[in-house]
């Protein structure tokens, strides 16, 4: 039985918190300082795969690659991809969630993602990830 005092006594002193916790989110909005940075959320949510005004021809065609075969893919998979960037024949590409741990991302980075990069566009020499 002291086992269900001791849950007790720590339950009772956890509601004896939530009132003060309530006090500091009211006096907290009240006081209008910010909730959600809406900066933040719209750089996490930018999607590095869509095609831009100022993307040459390369990257367009890198980027619709990625969109039509590749990142579905991988999503079926449960990991996601993001293009970084094209330098004189690299691509970065960033592999996030399943791929981000996966030991057969490179196989697939190289085998799969870099193979069809160099076969449908001749300007790809390598394919390379960043770290998340």
């Amino acid at each position: 039985m002291p086992e269900l005092n001791a849950r007790q006594n720590g339950a009772a002193l956890n509601a004896a918190k939530i009132p003060s916790v309530r006090q500091f989110l009211k006096d907290y909005l009240e006081d209008g300082k910010t909730v959600v940075n809406e900066e933040e959320i719209t750089v996490a949510h930018s999607d590095g795969n869509a095609i831009g005004a100022d993307d040459d021809d390369v990257v367009k065609r890198i980027k619709e690659l990625l969109e039509s075969y590749v990142k579905p893919a991988v999503e079926m998979d449960g990991g996601a991809i993001q293009f970084r960037s094209y330098n004189e024949g690299v691509v970065n590409l960033m592999l996030q969630g399943s791929c981000s741990g996966c030991p057969s991302s490179m196989i697939t980075l190289k085998a799969g993602i870099e193979g069809m990069m160099k076969r449908m566009i001749p300007e790809v020499r390598e394919v390379v990830a960043e770290a998340e």
